[in-house]
């Protein structure tokens, strides 16, 4: 232990209002000690005021012994390496006193949301967490009687269950007595729990009229967007043009099934949020309908969410004309929330998650958990079961037989989307929905805009596999029974099983009961409860699992490298010995799952008929959703499974592509079972989502992948967004950035670096990273080398004073990742694929890009198919070109930008120079002539 004796800080610990009006309240933070830790060392402020700097075994030991003040308790715990141990997390309190607001997970974050200084230095940092408690405290006490109902009996219930801030909470809240004399007994405490009681109800109107086929002309949609931008604006005619030319979009259609696509290309800078904002927002006026804006990755739909602000710059018009739309699965289900809420008795030490969990519920624009309101940290601190598990993630939606159907987030949303001007969704709920014929409410729109268009492949290959694995049989099993008993025993569970959900439905029809009974009986052959220790056991139990098992030996014995920790993949044929045996009984059984629950669908449509004189509204709905679901969550996958089983010993329709793969992390294995993907997934997209359109954009800022030849790249760009499949052509369209790149941007290729060895690629980070004074993005193709790189990488950076991120690594999501790499200009960032897509990163806070090798495409099963369909080499060469164009798109998002772009990979070829600008040269140097050449670029832009 180290003590700095110089250093002293005294902290508040107890203040006291005494100003006139309400009562004074005792303003209080807890005396106990502040604990930030770093890569190499931990910073404590103790309850006296000393500043001491412990290694982390010590810090450890000191937390254990004494409950500090601290910012994020996993993370914190992680860099300790030991066990979570008691604490006041001050994210607990901000998540309290200031639900649904946005702040990041440190003590930076919170500064900034809570407009305190910037703290520069880790002992600043500590005090910093010490004047967040303060400031939220005081916060808390200064909310006048009446403002904040909810949170008097939400912080009695969370203090009953022993909440560290509780009494600081209630003392500041001037409940008389603190937790003792707060409330006469605990069941009024956990009445304020039930927040569901007190949302506001939805009430249904009449069906919206069909649009209009107004057109939108190109003088229109540049007038919006003047207007959008205002009088002050810079002057960007390509923007303009671009508006103008995506307007095509918008006139009527002539043919059917033959929508107005347009294909547009907008360079970095261009803006072309607002560029296609403008003449959607006039087609949805004029023709009183909504336009679809469809989205691949969350920090893009908020984006465009913050770019509506302008068509509707106030916040309650804004609610009814804009609409963030998600799967069910993305919402608060208030049933499931109030089911955790009555289980108290039984698990009380719950009743602090759900307390945050409620204060967030009162106060979040729309229930959504995934890239909504709902603070992505919530989940680390609060764990799954008690946050995200609270959704709908199983399909167990018992629609107008809830009590919480009035008041239901989802239900809300899917109403207001029909009556809005803007829908923004996702590309996965636009796919899947319009495969089902509908969203839940049976509508489609007739207008979308595809942004980050260059991911319609993959959103589609996504959205129209099929997978007859271990896992998804298992959560079929669990949809239709319920819980296994064993599963139950060990923790509570909200699965509530088909007979739970529609049971009293299908009693009003004999054969329906009867069929139901059947198809509960014939799912007992799906897997139960512990099947992946059976598989890897030996020892399968029913027709599935030993279907399974067969799959499991074949990948075992013929995937190339059984040792991967992440993955193992083999052809079906020739299938081992017994497989087709195990595969038609298979097929038997699950016929024998279809049979009734296609009998149970026909009774329960036939009721509609039968009984329409007796059924009353919320019924006619239960029974509408219940079809729906049931061919959304048996007969479909059923469907294509039996279709998969029956093709095992032969060849596979030449579509698609069939493969064995058993899944892995870090390791261990968490599933097994048999892919079937289309080997061009823009067909079903172009069949489901384009054909019944009207109007389709289709736009991103990488289209093309830039091989040279225009024609060819504009082929291409059809080619993964399925317009070729059109039988009118596309209009396409494309807007240069604006951006000088060869005055902003470097490209670089470092020359003298062995890619196989992972202390030489950790050591080429370093001096890179060092190089650019953080802002750097670390790309890599491997989330085994990353984590290597880390390991080697991080404590340099922070004896540098440089913070660095890892995804697979630090335990954050992505989007709060990149949130923090946004915020902390000189930190630098470790991620994979899903981080480069993710990255929106303007101004110094990313000014070096650097990838570990070439990304090239993967060579497994499914892309040999797909290889030999496109064009072999080139094909490969497309797909690695765009993902060159896209990481470095990243680099440069304003004006006043600069940035540089490495590759370690020696073995870049040179033909990949057309990914970039025409007029930026790729330079080749040694790692040190690099290193300086980086730090003379960045220090002179």
């Amino acid at each position: 232990m180290v003590r700095c004796g110089a250093s002293r800080y005294t902290p508040p610990m107890i203040v006291t209002d005494d100003r006139p009006g309400p009562p004074s309240r005792r303003l209080m933070v807890p005396r106990a000690p502040v604990l930030v830790a770093g890569p190499r060392f931990v910073t404590v402020i103790t309850a006296e005021g000393e500043i001491e700097t412990l290694n982390h075994a010590q810090a450890a030991a000191y937390a254990r012994a004494s409950p500090p003040i601290l910012c994020h308790m996993p993370a914190t715990a992680r860099r300790l390496e030991c066990a979570p141990f008691a604490a006041f997390d001050v994210l607990e309190l901000f998540a309290f006193v200031r639900p649904a607001t946005f702040s990041l997970p440190t003590p930076r974050g919170l500064a900034a949301a809570l407009d305190l200084s910037a703290p520069a230095a880790q002992e600043d940092e500590a005090r910093a967490l010490l004047e967040a408690a303060e400031a939220l405290i005081s916060e808390l006490a200064e909310r006048v009687a009446g403002e904040d109902e909810d949170a008097v009996p939400i912080a009695h219930a969370m203090a009953q269950a022993q909440w560290a801030w509780g009494p600081f909470v209630m003392a500041a809240l001037g409940v008389k007595g603190g937790v003792e004399e707060g409330e006469a007994d605990k069941s009024a405490a956990a009445r304020g729990l039930k927040v569901w009681e007190r949302l506001q109800e939805w009430s249904e109107q009449a069906p919206a009229p069909a649009p209009a086929n107004l057109p939108v002309e190109p003088a229109e949609a540049r007038t919006r967007l003047a207007a959008l931008l205002g009088r002050s604006a810079e002057a960007r005619p390509q923007q303009a043009d671009y508006a103008s030319a995506v307007a095509a979009a918008f006139a009527p259609r002539e043919v059917v099934g033959e929508p107005r696509l347009v294909l547009a290309e907008a360079g970095t800078g261009v803006g072309k949020t607002l560029g296609y904002i403008a003449p959607a927002s006039v087609w949805a006026e004029k023709n009183r309908a909504p336009v679809w804006i469809s989205t691949y990755t969350r920090n893009l739909q908020r984006q465009i969410d913050t770019e509506l602000d302008r068509l509707h710059p106030d916040p309650v018009r804004k609610a009814v004309k804009v609409v963030i739309r998600k799967g069910r699965e993305n919402y608060l289900c208030l049933l499931n929330f109030a089911e955790a809420v009555n289980r108290l008795p039984a698990r009380p030490n719950d009743a602090v998650a759900l307390g945050l969990m409620a204060r967030w519920a009162a106060n979040t624009r729309d229930g959504d958990m995934i890239g909504g309101d709902f603070p992505a940290w919530l989940v680390h601190l609060l764990g799954r079961e008690r946050t995200l598990e609270l959704a709908d993630r199983r399909g167990e939606c018992i629609y107008s037989a809830c009590e919480h159907y009035h008041r239901c987030f989802i239900e809300r949303t899917v109403r207001q989307a029909r009556r809005a001007e803007f829908v923004v969704a996702n590309h996965a709920l636009v796919m899947v929905s319009a495969a089902l014929n509908g969203l839940d409410d049976a509508y489609l729109p007739t207008r979308y805009v595809f942004d980050e268009g260059h991911h319609v492949f993959e959103a589609a290959d996504s959205a129209f596999s099929a997978l007859l694995t271990g896992r998804e049989a298992a959560e079929l099993r669990r949809w239709l029974l319920g819980e296994d008993d064993r599963g139950a025993r060990r923790r509570i569970s909200r699965a509530r099983g088909l007979k739970r959900r529609i049971g009293d439905l299908a009693a009003r029809d004999n054969d329906a009961a009867a069929a139901l009974e059947k198809a509960l009986r014939a799912a007992r052959n799906l897997p139960a409860e512990g099947w992946l220790k059976r598989l890897a056991s030996g020892a399968p139990h029913g027709p599935t699992e030993a279907f399974l098992a067969g799959v499991r030996s074949q990948v075992m014995a013929r995937a190339r490298a059984t040792d991967n920790a992440y993955g193992l993949e083999t052809e079906k044929c020739p299938p081992v010995s017994g497989l087709l045996e195990a595969a038609a009984k298979l097929d038997s059984a699950l016929e024998a799952l279809a049979t009734p629950i296609a009998t149970l669908m026909g009774r329960l449509g036939a009721m509609l008929d039968e009984r329409a004189d007796e059924l009353d509204t919320p019924t006619r709905l239960r029974i509408e959703a219940a079809l729906r679901t049931l061919r959304r969550r048996s007969e479909l996958p059923i469907g294509n499974w039996r279709g998969m089983l029956q093709t095992l010993g032969g060849e596979t329709p030449g579509e698609f592509v069939d493969w064995f793969a058993l899944d892995r992390d870090g390791g261990r294995e968490t599933d097994v079972g048999m892919h079937r993907h289309w080997v061009d997934p823009t067909i079903p997209f172009q069949q489901h989502v384009a054909e019944p359109a009207h109007g389709l954009l289709i736009t991103s800022a990488s289209l093309r992948d830039g091989t040279g030849d225009n024609e060819a790249d504009w082929r291409a760009a059809e080619a993964r967004t399925g317009a070729l499949h059109r039988g009118t052509k596309a209009l396409r369209a494309a807007v240069p950035s604006p951006f000088d790149y060869a005055r902003q941007t470097r490209v670089i290729v470092i020359s003298d670096v062995a890619r196989e060895n992972a202390d030489r690629v950790a050591a080429a980070y370093r001096a890179l990273f060092l190089a650019s004074g953080g802002g750097a993005l670390g790309l890599f193709t491997s989330i085994a080398r990353l984590r290597a790189v880390h390991e080697r990488l991080a404590p340099a950076l922070d004896k540098a004073g440089i913070a660095l991120l890892a995804q697979h690594v630090d335990g954050l999501d992505v989007t709060t990742l990149v949130d923090i790499f946004r915020a902390e200009e000189d930190s630098c960032l470790l991620g994979t694929d899903a981080v480069r897509d993710g990255v929106d990163v303007p101004g110094r806070s990313l000014r070096l890009i650097v990838f570990d090798r070439v990304p090239w495409p993967r060579p497994d099963i499914l892309h040999r198919a797909r290889r030999a369909a496109f064009g072999g080499r080139a094909y490969d060469e497309m797909l690695t070109r765009l993902r060159l164009k896209q990481a470095y798109g990243r680099l440069v998002r304003r004006a006043d930008d600069a940035g540089v772009f490495v590759m370690l990979d020696a073995r870049l070829p040179s033909r990949f120079a057309s990914a970039f600008p025409e007029d930026v040269a790729i330079a080749r140097f040694g790692l040190a002539a690099a290193a300086a050449r980086i730090r003379e670029f960045l220090n002179r832009t």
